[in-house]
This record gives C-alpha cells, structure tokens and sequence, in this order.
C-alpha cells in the first residue's frame, strides 16, 4: 500500500502545482486582457475629444462666478430702473465729472485782411 499512497501524494502534488500555474496563468491573462481593455478606451476617449475632470471642474467654477456676477448686476439693474421710473434722474451710481472747457484768450481785433494762399506742396 506503500507504492499507492506515494503514487497517490506524486499526483496530487503534480495536480497541486498544475492547479497553481493555471491560477497564475489566469490571473496573468486577466491583467493583460485589463491592459488592453484600458488601452481601447483611452483611444477611444481621446477620439472623442472628451474633456479632463480637472478642465470640468475648472469650467464649472467659471460658470458659478459669472453666474454670481450675472444675478448681482441684475439687481443693481433693477434698481436703477427703480430710481428711473421714480423720476428722480440722478442714479445712485456716481457719474464721472465732465471735462472743463478751456478759456478762449481775447484777442486785440484788427481790421479784416485779406486772406494769402498758402503755396502749393508737390504730391508724392
């Protein structure tokens, strides 16, 4: 009974180890087929001219903040009009100043003179 049982242990053995490289095969096969897999879709996706989550997020906030901006002017527009339909003409809002005429010297008058034409330049 020897013969059998060591016979027995050899070919479970052999069995042990050919169930061991087929699990490492498969798990071998598995990462390949994942590497494969990621390298389809990221041609894929660069072929579809998708954006990144980073210029998302980057688009979003902007898109927030002129939001903001949008909803803030509105409300100072709406308070203009406010004080508009009021009648009263001067809005909260200061008008910049406008600018100062400069003074005109008097000059001694003389008589009226005729006129001298100026020569006339040669055109180029």
């Amino acid at each position: 009974m020897s013969k059998h049982s060591s016979g027995n242990r050899r070919i479970l053995d052999d069995v042990s180890r050919l169930a061991t490289s087929a699990a490492g095969l498969v798990q071998g096969a598995g990462r390949e087929a994942e590497t494969l897999l990621r390298q389809r879709l990221e041609r894929l996706l660069d072929r579809m001219d998708l954006v990144t989550r980073e210029e998302f997020d980057v688009v979003k906030a902007m898109a927030a903040a002129a939001r903001l901006e949008n909803e803030a002017l509105a409300k100072r527009m709406a308070a203009l009009e406010k004080v508009i339909q009021a009648g009263n003409a001067k809005p909260k809002v200061k008008a910049a100043p406008a600018a100062k005429a400069k003074p005109v010297a008097k000059a001694k008058t003389k008589p009226a003179a005729k006129a001298k034409k100026a020569p006339k330049t040669a055109k180029k």
